[in-house]
């Protein structure tokens, strides 16, 4: 079974994100849309019709969108069937979060590793 096929965002706490998300605009030439994030967009050898994103993202330092972790950051892998993946790691001992979000935006669910870092995992929609 194919597992993790990429990176799908980098999330990471800040004290003030507008603030931080402008320097990032400013300085760096990164496309800082109304949401708060930017979108890298790319194509993939298993999807080379379609468009991949890659989101960035700050958040609140106060978000509690990543607990359990107390990590300033939170990577979310990209993968190719979530509910077959989550099985399988149920069945190998790892801590796996009951709650799966569905949306027009794809797939979700978290697992915590070893380090107690929550890690996001995203099955997007089709051709995305």
């Amino acid at each position: 079974m194919k597992r993790v096929t990429g990176i799908g965002g980098i999330f990471f706490k800040s004290q003030d994100p507008k603030a931080l998300s402008a320097w990032y605009q400013t300085h760096l030439g990164i496309d800082v849309q109304p949401w708060g994030g930017a979108a890298f967009r790319w194509q993939s050898e298993d999807n080379p019709n379609g468009v991949g994103t890659t989101a960035w993202s700050p958040f609140g330092a106060d978000t509690s969108y990543f607990a359990p972790s107390t990590a300033p950051f939170m990577i979310n892998y990209r993968v190719a069937d979530l509910h077959a993946l989550l099985a399988a790691l149920r069945a190998e001992g790892v801590q796996v979060e009951d709650k799966v979000d569905e949306s027009e935006y794809g797939k979700f669910g978290w697992i915590v590793d070893p380090e107690g870092n929550k890690v996001e995992l995203w099955e997007p929609p089709a051709g995305k």
